[in-house]
């Protein structure tokens, strides 16, 4: 099956609650790739690539997110497979 890629914005109280590091550890355990970074709005931007069940399974976590998150909105686009990660990272956000 081909691989796929997801661009997730996952809005509601999702910063200051390990959101980002959370969702790192739930790809490498699925052996997805891609980021996660904070956006200026408060909010949490990711990049999934990989298995599509795979990536599902991420995605499905992301509408809960870790102990102290409240999601209220998950939205996800799919975009073309770039296969341009060797891993999943937390990228900064300098704004």
């Amino acid at each position: 099956m081909a691989k796929v890629r997801k661009h997730a914005l996952i809005k509601g109280f999702v910063q200051g609650v390990w959101f980002r590091a959370t969702t790192q550890e739930q790809a490498l355990a699925h052996q997805v790739t891609g980021w996660v970074k904070n956006t200026s709005d408060g909010n949490v931007e990711a990049v999934f690539e990989g298995e599509p069940e795979d990536v599902e399974r991420v995605l499905q976590w992301c509408h809960q997110g870790p102990a102290g998150a409240i999601v209220q909105d998950v939205e996800v686009e799919t975009e073309e497979y770039k296969g341009e990660f060797a891993t999943f990272s937390i990228k900064r956000s300098y704004w």
